[in-house]
């Protein structure tokens, strides 16, 4: 799905992913999308500043309302840190700044469709646990003490992985080269913000993520 005002943008995007392989489909407002953005929607290219709702807006309200994990890359002409740091605390899977190359487009939406779709060779198992927290792989799915916890794509897979080495420390950078290996704009500062989401919503289980400083994050469930 492409949501972006800009009548030029949507269709160039358009044509050119259709000529990909790609089923496309393309609306003029954060609104229009939200009424037919369903579970059939792989990805969606979202425009940041629209008229009316805006593109950051949206992802919250898929990810906090709709409890919608498709991935999300943005389009926009703002790049400053704040932005981006916005955008992956929306749930943006990606970011690509105005004007963009439409390769550079086709190589993001390949690359985030790959991660979406399979999981690494690392982390095969259907389930994780530790202590009271319990990973349910196969079905993306978070347990604290039995109750469910909805988490976005990319924190999912932040804890997912910390959860399958315990008490490993990774630092940003190994997690950034894990998880954004095609997403060039990604800041450590994006890292510790994507930690202390995942950590306010695991309840008991929040000590179980620990930062050593000088070092990264690592999980372990407490004695």
């Amino acid at each position: 799905m492409i949501v972006d005002d800009e009548p030029d943008i949507r269709e160039i995007l358009q044509f050119n992913l259709e000529n990909a392989g790609y089923e496309v489909v393309a609306v003029a407002s954060a609104e229009a999308a939200l009424e037919i953005c369903d579970r059939n929607v792989d990805l969606i290219l979202l425009d940041v500043m629209m008229e009316g709702m805006s593109g950051f807006k949206m992802a919250e309200i898929l990810r906090k309302e709709k409890h919608d994990t498709v991935p999300i890359i943005f389009l926009t002409a703002r790049s400053a840190e704040n932005d981006l740091l916005t955008g992956f605390s929306a749930g943006g899977d990606d970011y690509i700044p105005k004007p963009f190359s439409i390769n550079e487009v086709l190589a993001r939406v390949k690359a985030v469709l790959k991660r979406s779709s399979s999981v690494k060779p690392e982390r095969t198992q259907q389930e994780i646990v530790l202590g009271k927290l319990r990973i349910d792989v196969a079905r993306k799915m978070v347990y604290v003490d039995g109750v469910a916890v909805v988490l976005p794509k990319k924190e999912l897979e932040i804890l997912t992985l910390l959860a399958s080495h315990p008490g490993r420390i990774y630092s940003r950078e190994e997690m950034i080269d894990e998880l954004w290996e095609d997403a060039p704009y990604v800041l450590d500062r994006t890292v510790d913000v994507h930690i202390a989401r995942i950590r306010s919503k695991l309840g008991e289980c929040k000590s179980y993520l620990t930062n050593r400083s000088g070092y990264g994050y690592s999980m372990n469930a407490d004695e």
